[in-house]
Protein backbone atom coordinates (compact mmCIF):
# COMPACT_ATOMS: atom_id res chain seq x y z
CA UNK A 1 0.00 0.00 0.00
CA UNK A 2 1.59 3.23 -1.16
CA UNK A 3 0.82 6.12 1.17
CA UNK A 4 3.73 8.27 0.02
CA UNK A 5 1.33 10.97 -1.13
CA UNK A 6 0.19 11.48 2.45
CA UNK A 7 1.70 14.04 4.72
CA UNK A 8 4.55 12.80 6.91
CA UNK A 9 3.90 15.34 9.63
CA UNK A 10 4.05 13.19 12.79
CA UNK A 11 2.41 15.87 14.89
CA UNK A 12 -0.74 15.85 12.78
CA UNK A 13 -4.12 15.02 14.21
CA UNK A 14 -6.34 12.46 12.43
CA UNK A 15 -10.10 12.87 12.13
CA UNK A 16 -11.99 9.91 10.65
CA UNK A 17 -15.43 10.34 9.09
CA UNK A 18 -17.99 8.44 7.04
CA UNK A 19 -19.19 9.76 3.65
CA UNK A 20 -21.69 8.60 1.07
CA UNK A 21 -20.53 7.00 -2.20
CA UNK A 22 -19.39 9.50 -4.80
CA UNK A 23 -18.94 9.30 -8.56
CA UNK A 24 -15.78 7.80 -9.86
CA UNK A 25 -12.82 10.15 -10.08
CA UNK A 26 -10.02 10.16 -12.56
CA UNK A 27 -7.64 10.81 -9.69
CA UNK A 28 -8.66 7.57 -7.86
CA UNK A 29 -6.30 4.61 -7.69
CA UNK A 30 -7.32 1.12 -6.59
CA UNK A 31 -5.28 -1.24 -4.42
CA UNK A 32 -6.75 -4.66 -3.64
CA UNK A 33 -5.93 -8.05 -2.24
CA UNK A 34 -8.03 -11.20 -1.81
CA UNK A 35 -10.29 -9.81 0.90
CA UNK A 36 -10.09 -6.03 1.17
CA UNK A 37 -10.36 -3.31 -1.49
CA UNK A 38 -8.83 -0.01 -0.44
CA UNK A 39 -9.32 3.04 -2.66
CA UNK A 40 -7.38 6.23 -2.13
CA UNK A 41 -8.05 9.53 -3.72
CA UNK A 42 -7.65 13.26 -3.16
CA UNK A 43 -9.91 16.08 -4.01
CA UNK A 44 -10.47 19.68 -3.18
CA UNK A 45 -12.31 19.93 0.12
CA UNK A 46 -14.18 23.03 -1.03
CA UNK A 47 -15.87 20.99 -3.80
CA UNK A 48 -17.00 18.17 -1.52
CA UNK A 49 -20.75 18.27 -0.83
CA UNK A 50 -20.29 15.97 2.18
CA UNK A 51 -19.14 16.98 5.65
CA UNK A 52 -17.32 14.14 7.40
CA UNK A 53 -18.80 12.99 10.71
CA UNK A 54 -15.99 12.82 13.31
CA UNK A 55 -15.68 9.56 15.26
CA UNK A 56 -15.12 10.38 18.91
CA UNK A 57 -12.99 7.95 20.86
CA UNK A 58 -12.91 7.57 24.64
CA UNK A 59 -15.23 9.99 26.43
CA UNK A 60 -17.20 12.74 24.64
CA UNK A 61 -16.07 16.36 24.66
CA UNK A 62 -17.62 18.86 27.01
CA UNK A 63 -20.17 21.19 25.41
CA UNK A 64 -17.98 24.24 25.59
CA UNK A 65 -15.02 22.48 24.09
CA UNK A 66 -17.19 21.00 21.31
CA UNK A 67 -18.44 24.42 20.28
CA UNK A 68 -14.89 25.66 20.23
CA UNK A 69 -13.86 22.69 18.09
CA UNK A 70 -16.69 23.27 15.59
CA UNK A 71 -15.76 26.92 15.32
CA UNK A 72 -12.22 25.88 14.61
CA UNK A 73 -13.45 23.40 11.98
CA UNK A 74 -15.29 26.15 10.12
CA UNK A 75 -12.25 28.41 10.06
CA UNK A 76 -9.52 26.01 8.99
CA UNK A 77 -11.05 23.79 6.29
CA UNK A 78 -8.51 25.20 3.91
CA UNK A 79 -5.65 24.02 6.07
CA UNK A 80 -6.62 20.35 5.75
CA UNK A 81 -5.83 17.69 3.17
CA UNK A 82 -8.78 15.35 2.61
CA UNK A 83 -8.37 11.77 1.39
CA UNK A 84 -11.11 9.31 0.56
CA UNK A 85 -10.72 5.53 0.72
CA UNK A 86 -12.79 2.40 1.11
CA UNK A 87 -12.62 -0.38 3.70
CA UNK A 88 -14.69 -3.47 2.89
CA UNK A 89 -16.61 -1.40 0.38
CA UNK A 90 -17.51 1.40 2.82
CA UNK A 91 -16.44 4.90 1.71
CA UNK A 92 -14.49 6.78 4.39
CA UNK A 93 -12.84 10.16 4.61
CA UNK A 94 -9.50 11.00 6.25
CA UNK A 95 -8.82 14.57 7.32
CA UNK A 96 -5.31 15.50 8.34
CA UNK A 97 -4.98 18.76 10.26
CA UNK A 98 -1.75 20.49 9.45
CA UNK A 99 -1.65 22.64 12.57
CA UNK A 100 -2.91 20.96 15.72
CA UNK A 101 -1.09 23.02 18.31
CA UNK A 102 -4.42 24.31 19.62
CA UNK A 103 -5.49 20.71 20.36
CA UNK A 104 -2.22 19.39 21.75
CA UNK A 105 -3.32 19.92 25.34
CA UNK A 106 -6.76 20.22 26.92
CA UNK A 107 -8.00 23.57 28.06
CA UNK A 108 -7.65 24.49 31.76
CA UNK A 109 -11.44 24.45 32.11
CA UNK A 110 -11.73 20.91 30.77
CA UNK A 111 -8.80 19.69 32.89
CA UNK A 112 -10.40 21.13 36.01
CA UNK A 113 -13.76 19.51 35.18
CA UNK A 114 -12.19 16.07 34.64
CA UNK A 115 -10.21 16.28 37.88
CA UNK A 116 -13.32 17.34 39.81
CA UNK A 117 -15.35 14.44 38.42
CA UNK A 118 -12.58 11.98 39.25
CA UNK A 119 -12.43 13.17 42.85
CA UNK A 120 -16.21 12.82 43.14
CA UNK A 121 -16.06 9.24 41.87
CA UNK A 122 -13.25 8.39 44.29
CA UNK A 123 -15.22 9.84 47.18
CA UNK A 124 -18.35 7.90 46.18
CA UNK A 125 -16.47 4.59 46.02
CA UNK A 126 -14.77 5.25 49.35
CA UNK A 127 -18.09 6.12 50.97
CA UNK A 128 -19.78 2.98 49.61
CA UNK A 129 -17.01 0.70 50.83
CA UNK A 130 -16.79 2.06 54.36
CA UNK A 131 -20.43 2.50 55.32
CA UNK A 132 -21.52 0.56 58.43
CA UNK A 133 -24.73 -1.47 58.29
CA UNK A 134 -26.86 1.12 60.08
CA UNK A 135 -25.94 3.68 57.39
CA UNK A 136 -25.94 1.42 54.33
CA UNK A 137 -29.21 -0.36 55.16
CA UNK A 138 -31.10 0.85 58.26
CA UNK A 139 -33.95 -1.61 57.62
CA UNK A 140 -31.75 -4.70 57.78
CA UNK A 141 -29.81 -3.24 60.71
CA UNK A 142 -33.00 -2.79 62.72
CA UNK A 143 -34.07 -6.38 62.06
CA UNK A 144 -30.65 -7.65 63.09
CA UNK A 145 -30.78 -5.69 66.33
CA UNK A 146 -34.21 -7.10 67.14
CA UNK A 147 -32.94 -10.66 66.57
CA UNK A 148 -29.90 -9.97 68.73
CA UNK A 149 -32.17 -8.75 71.51
CA UNK A 150 -34.37 -11.83 71.16
CA UNK A 151 -31.40 -14.17 71.44
CA UNK A 152 -29.76 -12.53 74.43
CA UNK A 153 -32.83 -11.47 76.40
CA UNK A 154 -34.67 -14.82 76.18
CA UNK A 155 -33.88 -18.43 77.05
CA UNK A 156 -32.65 -20.43 74.07
CA UNK A 157 -33.28 -24.18 74.43
CA UNK A 158 -33.04 -25.41 70.84
CA UNK A 159 -30.61 -28.34 70.83
CA UNK A 160 -29.16 -27.60 67.38
CA UNK A 161 -28.27 -23.96 68.11
CA UNK A 162 -25.43 -22.33 70.00
CA UNK A 163 -23.62 -19.04 70.53
CA UNK A 164 -20.31 -18.44 68.77
CA UNK A 165 -17.49 -16.35 70.17
CA UNK A 166 -16.46 -12.92 68.94
CA UNK A 167 -13.40 -14.28 67.09
CA UNK A 168 -15.57 -16.65 65.05
CA UNK A 169 -17.95 -13.83 64.11
CA UNK A 170 -15.05 -11.59 63.11
CA UNK A 171 -13.71 -14.29 60.79
CA UNK A 172 -17.16 -14.78 59.26
CA UNK A 173 -17.40 -11.05 58.54
CA UNK A 174 -13.85 -10.72 57.22
CA UNK A 175 -12.32 -10.02 53.81
CA UNK A 176 -11.96 -13.77 53.26
CA UNK A 177 -15.50 -13.75 51.89
CA UNK A 178 -14.14 -11.88 48.84
CA UNK A 179 -11.96 -14.77 47.60
CA UNK A 180 -12.90 -17.57 45.23
CA UNK A 181 -10.96 -20.82 45.74
CA UNK A 182 -12.52 -23.75 43.90
CA UNK A 183 -10.59 -26.97 44.41
CA UNK A 184 -8.34 -28.22 47.19
CA UNK A 185 -5.21 -26.64 48.69
CA UNK A 186 -2.38 -26.57 46.12
CA UNK A 187 -4.86 -27.64 43.42
CA UNK A 188 -7.06 -24.57 42.88
CA UNK A 189 -8.76 -23.32 39.74
CA UNK A 190 -8.05 -19.69 40.67
CA UNK A 191 -4.84 -17.87 41.42
CA UNK A 192 -3.98 -15.90 44.53
CA UNK A 193 -4.81 -18.65 47.01
CA UNK A 194 -1.52 -18.92 48.89
CA UNK A 195 -2.96 -17.79 52.22
CA UNK A 196 -6.33 -19.46 51.65
CA UNK A 197 -4.45 -22.75 51.26
CA UNK A 198 -2.63 -22.12 54.53
CA UNK A 199 -5.90 -21.44 56.35
CA UNK A 200 -7.63 -24.58 55.03
CA UNK A 201 -4.59 -26.76 55.75
CA UNK A 202 -4.49 -25.43 59.31
CA UNK A 203 -8.20 -26.19 59.64
CA UNK A 204 -7.54 -29.81 58.58
CA UNK A 205 -4.84 -30.14 61.21
CA UNK A 206 -7.00 -28.72 63.99
CA UNK A 207 -10.00 -30.84 63.02
CA UNK A 208 -7.97 -34.03 63.36
CA UNK A 209 -6.40 -32.86 66.62
CA UNK A 210 -9.78 -31.95 68.13
CA UNK A 211 -10.89 -35.58 67.88
CA UNK A 212 -7.51 -37.18 68.54
CA UNK A 213 -7.09 -38.58 65.02
CA UNK A 214 -3.88 -39.62 63.26
CA UNK A 215 -3.30 -37.86 59.93
CA UNK A 216 -1.85 -41.10 58.53
CA UNK A 217 -5.13 -42.96 59.01
CA UNK A 218 -7.75 -40.21 58.75
CA UNK A 219 -8.47 -37.47 56.27
CA UNK A 220 -10.91 -34.57 56.49
CA UNK A 221 -12.84 -32.27 54.16
CA UNK A 222 -13.94 -28.96 55.69
CA UNK A 223 -15.67 -27.49 52.61
CA UNK A 224 -19.30 -28.80 52.88
CA UNK A 225 -21.87 -26.05 53.34
CA UNK A 226 -23.88 -28.15 55.83
CA UNK A 227 -24.04 -31.63 57.31
CA UNK A 228 -26.82 -32.47 54.86
CA UNK A 229 -24.41 -31.53 52.05
CA UNK A 230 -21.70 -33.60 53.72
CA UNK A 231 -23.96 -36.67 53.94
CA UNK A 232 -25.08 -36.34 50.34
CA UNK A 233 -21.47 -35.95 49.21
CA UNK A 234 -20.66 -39.28 50.89
CA UNK A 235 -23.61 -40.94 49.14
CA UNK A 236 -22.65 -39.38 45.79
CA UNK A 237 -19.02 -40.40 46.09
CA UNK A 238 -19.55 -44.01 47.18
CA UNK A 239 -22.87 -45.01 45.61
CA UNK A 240 -24.59 -45.21 42.26
CA UNK A 241 -28.17 -43.96 41.80
CA UNK A 242 -30.54 -46.56 43.18
CA UNK A 243 -28.04 -48.08 45.62
CA UNK A 244 -29.29 -48.79 49.12
CA UNK A 245 -28.81 -46.85 52.36
CA UNK A 246 -30.22 -47.45 55.81
CA UNK A 247 -30.62 -44.94 58.66
CA UNK A 248 -32.71 -44.24 61.74
CA UNK A 249 -36.35 -43.32 61.11
CA UNK A 250 -36.87 -39.56 61.54
CA UNK A 251 -39.72 -39.82 64.12
CA UNK A 252 -37.46 -42.23 66.03
CA UNK A 253 -34.76 -39.56 66.22
CA UNK A 254 -33.05 -39.80 62.84
CA UNK A 255 -32.34 -37.06 60.31
CA UNK A 256 -34.20 -36.48 57.05
CA UNK A 257 -30.91 -36.42 55.13
CA UNK A 258 -30.53 -40.15 55.87
CA UNK A 259 -33.13 -41.07 53.26
CA UNK A 260 -36.38 -40.49 55.13
CA UNK A 261 -39.75 -40.81 53.44
CA UNK A 262 -43.23 -40.52 54.97
CA UNK A 263 -45.52 -43.52 55.67
CA UNK A 264 -47.55 -42.70 52.56
CA UNK A 265 -44.39 -43.01 50.45
CA UNK A 266 -43.53 -39.35 49.94
CA UNK A 267 -39.78 -38.94 49.51
CA UNK A 268 -38.62 -36.06 51.68
CA UNK A 269 -34.87 -35.74 51.12
CA UNK A 270 -32.55 -35.92 48.14
CA UNK A 271 -31.11 -39.14 49.55
CA UNK A 272 -34.51 -40.84 49.37
CA UNK A 273 -35.07 -39.53 45.84
CA UNK A 274 -31.80 -40.73 44.30
CA UNK A 275 -31.14 -43.79 46.46
CA UNK A 276 -33.24 -46.63 47.81
CA UNK A 277 -33.60 -46.23 51.56
CA UNK A 278 -35.03 -48.26 54.40
CA UNK A 279 -35.27 -46.99 57.97
CA UNK A 280 -34.76 -48.83 61.22
CA UNK A 281 -36.72 -47.72 64.29
CA UNK A 282 -36.70 -47.49 68.06
CA UNK A 283 -38.69 -49.73 70.33
CA UNK A 284 -41.98 -47.82 70.80
CA UNK A 285 -42.21 -48.90 74.46
CA UNK A 286 -38.69 -47.92 75.54
CA UNK A 287 -37.58 -45.38 72.93
CA UNK A 288 -34.23 -47.19 72.58
CA UNK A 289 -32.92 -48.53 69.27
CA UNK A 290 -33.95 -52.13 68.75
CA UNK A 291 -30.63 -53.63 67.64
CA UNK A 292 -32.10 -57.08 67.08
CA UNK A 293 -34.63 -55.81 64.56
CA UNK A 294 -32.00 -53.50 63.09
CA UNK A 295 -29.72 -56.44 62.34
CA UNK A 296 -32.57 -58.47 60.94
CA UNK A 297 -33.64 -55.70 58.56
CA UNK A 298 -30.07 -54.88 57.54
CA UNK A 299 -29.27 -58.49 56.63
CA UNK A 300 -32.44 -58.64 54.58
CA UNK A 301 -32.08 -55.21 52.92
CA UNK A 302 -28.28 -55.35 52.42
CA UNK A 303 -27.55 -51.59 52.34
CA UNK A 304 -24.26 -50.35 50.93
CA UNK A 305 -24.12 -47.66 53.62
CA UNK A 306 -25.41 -48.16 57.17
CA UNK A 307 -25.93 -44.91 59.09
CA UNK A 308 -25.79 -44.38 62.83
CA UNK A 309 -26.44 -41.03 64.47
CA UNK A 310 -29.45 -38.74 64.37
CA UNK A 311 -31.07 -35.46 65.34
CA UNK A 312 -33.17 -36.41 68.34
CA UNK A 313 -31.81 -39.50 70.04
CA UNK A 314 -30.99 -38.79 73.71
CA UNK A 315 -29.03 -41.96 74.45
CA UNK A 316 -25.61 -43.39 73.63
CA UNK A 317 -25.02 -45.20 70.36
CA UNK A 318 -23.61 -48.73 70.43
CA UNK A 319 -21.02 -48.24 67.69
CA UNK A 320 -19.47 -51.67 68.27
CA UNK A 321 -22.82 -53.32 67.57
CA UNK A 322 -23.27 -51.19 64.45
CA UNK A 323 -19.82 -52.30 63.28
CA UNK A 324 -20.77 -55.95 63.63
CA UNK A 325 -24.00 -55.44 61.70
CA UNK A 326 -22.26 -53.46 58.95
CA UNK A 327 -19.65 -56.17 58.52
CA UNK A 328 -22.30 -58.88 58.32
CA UNK A 329 -24.18 -57.13 55.53
CA UNK A 330 -21.07 -55.77 53.79
CA UNK A 331 -21.91 -52.09 54.36
CA UNK A 332 -19.77 -49.01 54.87
CA UNK A 333 -20.49 -47.63 58.36
CA UNK A 334 -21.25 -43.90 58.42
CA UNK A 335 -21.78 -41.94 61.63
CA UNK A 336 -23.61 -38.60 61.59
CA UNK A 337 -22.48 -37.06 64.88
CA UNK A 338 -23.88 -33.59 64.16
CA UNK A 339 -25.74 -33.24 67.45
CA UNK A 340 -23.10 -34.68 69.78
CA UNK A 341 -19.77 -33.86 68.11
CA UNK A 342 -18.82 -31.48 70.91
CA UNK A 343 -19.44 -34.14 73.54
CA UNK A 344 -17.35 -36.62 71.52
CA UNK A 345 -14.47 -34.15 71.20
CA UNK A 346 -14.59 -33.56 74.97
CA UNK A 347 -14.75 -37.32 75.58
CA UNK A 348 -18.15 -36.97 77.23
CA UNK A 349 -19.77 -39.37 74.74
CA UNK A 350 -18.82 -42.65 73.08
CA UNK A 351 -16.26 -42.35 70.29
CA UNK A 352 -17.49 -43.35 66.79
CA UNK A 353 -14.03 -43.06 65.23
CA UNK A 354 -12.99 -46.39 66.74
CA UNK A 355 -15.54 -48.28 64.65
CA UNK A 356 -16.83 -46.16 61.76
CA UNK A 357 -15.44 -45.78 58.25
CA UNK A 358 -16.75 -42.25 57.72
CA UNK A 359 -17.93 -39.62 60.22
CA UNK A 360 -19.84 -36.45 59.32
CA UNK A 361 -20.91 -33.51 61.44
CA UNK A 362 -22.13 -29.97 61.47
CA UNK A 363 -19.61 -27.38 62.60
CA UNK A 364 -22.00 -25.38 64.76
CA UNK A 365 -24.31 -26.89 67.42
CA UNK A 366 -22.19 -28.28 70.25
CA UNK A 367 -18.90 -27.40 68.48
CA UNK A 368 -19.73 -23.66 68.76
CA UNK A 369 -18.36 -22.95 65.29
CA UNK A 370 -19.83 -21.39 62.13
CA UNK A 371 -22.70 -23.04 60.30
CA UNK A 372 -21.34 -25.70 57.95
CA UNK A 373 -20.41 -29.35 57.53
CA UNK A 374 -17.33 -31.56 57.85
CA UNK A 375 -16.41 -35.07 56.66
CA UNK A 376 -13.85 -37.39 58.28
CA UNK A 377 -12.86 -40.50 56.31
CA UNK A 378 -10.46 -43.36 56.82
CA UNK A 379 -7.44 -43.69 54.54
CA UNK A 380 -4.45 -45.96 54.16
CA UNK A 381 -4.46 -49.67 54.77
CA UNK A 382 -7.61 -51.19 56.21
CA UNK A 383 -6.87 -52.29 59.80
CA UNK A 384 -8.25 -55.32 61.60
CA UNK A 385 -10.63 -54.96 64.50
CA UNK A 386 -11.45 -57.98 66.63
CA UNK A 387 -10.03 -60.41 64.09
CA UNK A 388 -11.89 -58.92 61.11
CA UNK A 389 -11.40 -56.01 58.77
CA UNK A 390 -13.34 -52.82 59.51
CA UNK A 391 -14.99 -53.49 56.16
CA UNK A 392 -14.91 -56.65 54.16
CA UNK A 393 -12.15 -57.25 51.65
CA UNK A 394 -8.55 -58.35 51.20
CA UNK A 395 -6.24 -57.82 54.19
CA UNK A 396 -3.96 -55.67 52.00
CA UNK A 397 -6.81 -53.54 50.69
CA UNK A 398 -6.55 -49.76 50.91
CA UNK A 399 -9.34 -47.32 51.68
CA UNK A 400 -10.44 -45.39 48.60
CA UNK A 401 -12.69 -42.81 50.26
CA UNK A 402 -10.46 -39.74 49.93
CA UNK A 403 -10.57 -39.13 46.19
CA UNK A 404 -14.21 -40.16 45.87
CA UNK A 405 -15.46 -37.93 48.69
CA UNK A 406 -13.36 -34.90 47.75
CA UNK A 407 -14.51 -35.13 44.13
CA UNK A 408 -18.12 -35.45 45.28
CA UNK A 409 -17.84 -32.26 47.35
CA UNK A 410 -16.18 -30.40 44.46
CA UNK A 411 -16.90 -30.30 41.59
CA UNK A 412 -19.86 -32.69 41.79
CA UNK A 413 -22.05 -30.90 44.34
CA UNK A 414 -20.51 -27.55 45.27
CA UNK A 415 -18.58 -24.65 43.84
CA UNK A 416 -16.05 -22.56 45.71
CA UNK A 417 -15.80 -23.13 49.46
CA UNK A 418 -16.70 -20.37 51.91
CA UNK A 419 -13.25 -19.29 53.04
CA UNK A 420 -14.58 -17.11 55.84
CA UNK A 421 -16.38 -20.16 57.23
CA UNK A 422 -13.23 -22.30 57.07
CA UNK A 423 -11.21 -19.68 58.93
CA UNK A 424 -13.94 -19.38 61.57
CA UNK A 425 -14.04 -23.17 61.90
CA UNK A 426 -10.27 -23.27 62.45
CA UNK A 427 -10.72 -20.79 65.31
CA UNK A 428 -13.54 -22.82 66.87
CA UNK A 429 -11.59 -26.08 66.60
CA UNK A 430 -8.64 -24.50 68.38
CA UNK A 431 -10.98 -23.73 71.27
CA UNK A 432 -12.40 -27.29 71.21
CA UNK A 433 -8.95 -28.65 72.08
CA UNK A 434 -8.71 -26.59 75.30
CA UNK A 435 -9.47 -27.72 78.89
CA UNK A 436 -12.03 -24.91 79.15
CA UNK A 437 -14.08 -26.48 76.38
CA UNK A 438 -14.13 -29.83 78.16
CA UNK A 439 -15.38 -28.10 81.30
CA UNK A 440 -18.07 -26.39 79.24
CA UNK A 441 -19.31 -29.68 77.76
CA UNK A 442 -19.32 -31.35 81.17
CA UNK A 443 -21.55 -28.58 82.51
CA UNK A 444 -23.86 -28.80 79.48
CA UNK A 445 -24.37 -32.48 80.14
CA UNK A 446 -25.03 -31.90 83.85
CA UNK A 447 -27.58 -29.21 83.05
CA UNK A 448 -29.47 -31.49 80.66
CA UNK A 449 -29.60 -34.30 83.22
CA UNK A 450 -30.71 -31.96 86.01
CA UNK A 451 -33.50 -30.53 83.84
CA UNK A 452 -34.60 -34.05 82.91
CA UNK A 453 -34.76 -35.03 86.59
CA UNK A 454 -36.84 -31.96 87.42
CA UNK A 455 -39.35 -32.75 84.69
CA UNK A 456 -39.59 -36.38 85.74
CA UNK A 457 -40.32 -35.40 89.33
CA UNK A 458 -43.22 -33.34 87.99
CA UNK A 459 -44.70 -36.40 86.25
CA UNK A 460 -43.61 -35.32 82.78
CA UNK A 461 -42.92 -38.04 80.23
CA UNK A 462 -39.49 -38.08 78.62
CA UNK A 463 -38.61 -40.39 75.75
CA UNK A 464 -36.24 -43.11 77.13
CA UNK A 465 -36.81 -41.66 80.60
CA UNK A 466 -33.85 -39.28 80.52
CA UNK A 467 -30.73 -38.37 78.55
CA UNK A 468 -27.07 -39.28 78.09
CA UNK A 469 -26.16 -36.15 76.14
CA UNK A 470 -27.23 -32.51 75.84
CA UNK A 471 -30.81 -33.00 74.63
CA UNK A 472 -34.04 -34.52 75.89
CA UNK A 473 -37.41 -35.28 74.29
CA UNK A 474 -40.57 -34.29 76.15
CA UNK A 475 -43.72 -36.17 75.14
CA UNK A 476 -46.70 -33.81 75.64
CA UNK A 477 -49.48 -36.01 74.34
CA UNK A 478 -50.78 -37.13 77.72
CA UNK A 479 -51.34 -33.42 78.54
CA UNK A 480 -53.54 -33.13 75.46
CA UNK A 481 -50.99 -30.79 73.86
CA UNK A 482 -49.08 -30.83 70.60
CA UNK A 483 -45.52 -29.73 70.15
CA UNK A 484 -46.63 -26.89 67.89
CA UNK A 485 -48.93 -25.37 70.53
CA UNK A 486 -46.38 -25.72 73.32
CA UNK A 487 -43.68 -24.15 71.15
CA UNK A 488 -45.89 -21.07 70.67
CA UNK A 489 -46.71 -20.85 74.38
CA UNK A 490 -43.01 -20.95 75.26
CA UNK A 491 -42.25 -18.32 72.64
CA UNK A 492 -44.73 -15.94 74.28
CA UNK A 493 -42.69 -16.38 77.47
CA UNK A 494 -39.41 -15.68 75.62
CA UNK A 495 -38.37 -19.33 75.79
CA UNK A 496 -37.36 -20.97 72.51
CA UNK A 497 -37.84 -24.71 71.97
CA UNK A 498 -38.72 -26.72 68.86
CA UNK A 499 -41.54 -29.13 68.21
CA UNK A 500 -40.55 -32.69 67.40
CA UNK A 501 -42.33 -35.74 66.01
CA UNK A 502 -42.80 -38.58 68.49
CA UNK A 503 -43.12 -42.14 67.29
CA UNK A 504 -46.41 -43.40 68.72
CA UNK A 505 -47.37 -46.95 69.61
CA UNK A 506 -49.95 -46.96 66.83
CA UNK A 507 -47.36 -45.93 64.28
CA UNK A 508 -48.91 -42.50 63.67
CA UNK A 509 -46.40 -39.68 63.30
CA UNK A 510 -47.49 -36.51 65.11
CA UNK A 511 -45.54 -33.51 66.41
CA UNK A 512 -46.54 -34.52 69.89
CA UNK A 513 -43.47 -33.32 71.73
CA UNK A 514 -40.67 -30.80 72.01
CA UNK A 515 -36.91 -31.18 71.92
CA UNK A 516 -34.93 -29.29 74.54
CA UNK A 517 -31.18 -28.75 74.35
CA UNK A 518 -28.74 -27.30 76.85
CA UNK A 519 -25.81 -26.10 74.74
CA UNK A 520 -26.83 -22.44 75.01
CA UNK A 521 -27.62 -22.57 78.72
CA UNK A 522 -24.13 -23.59 79.86
CA UNK A 523 -23.75 -20.44 81.91
CA UNK A 524 -26.68 -21.52 84.09
CA UNK A 525 -25.36 -24.01 86.59
CA UNK A 526 -28.01 -26.31 88.01
CA UNK A 527 -26.23 -27.36 91.15
CA UNK A 528 -28.10 -30.49 92.21
CA UNK A 529 -27.43 -33.45 89.89
CA UNK A 530 -30.09 -36.14 89.75
CA UNK A 531 -29.00 -39.62 88.62
CA UNK A 532 -31.30 -41.07 85.97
Amino acid sequence: MDLSSQSTDTSSTLTLGLVSPSPSSSHRNSIADDSVTLQLGTRDPTRSPFRPVPLQLLEPHQNGNTIERERCDDNDDGSREIEEFRILGHPMCLKRRRDSSSLSSPSPTKRMTVETDLEKRKAAVKSWGSQPIHVADPDVFDMMEQEKKRQFMGIELIASENFVCRAVMEALGSHLTNKYSEGMPRARYYGGNQYIDEIETLCWKRALEAFGLDAENWGVNVQPYSCTSANFAVFTGLLLPGDRIMGLDTPSGGNTSHGYYTPNGRKVSGASIFFESLSYKVNPQTGYIDYEKLEERALDFRPKILICGGSSYPREWDYARFRQIADKCGAVLLCDMAQISGLIAAKEAANPFEYCDIVTSTTHKSLRGPRGGIIFYRKGKKPKKGGMLLSQGDCNEQYDFEEKINFAVFPSLQGGPHNNHIAALAIALKQVATPEYKTYMQQVKKNAQALASSLLRRKCKLITGGTDNHLLLWDLRHFGLTGKIYEKVCEMCHITVNKIAIFGENGVITPGGVRIGECRSHSIKIAVPYPL
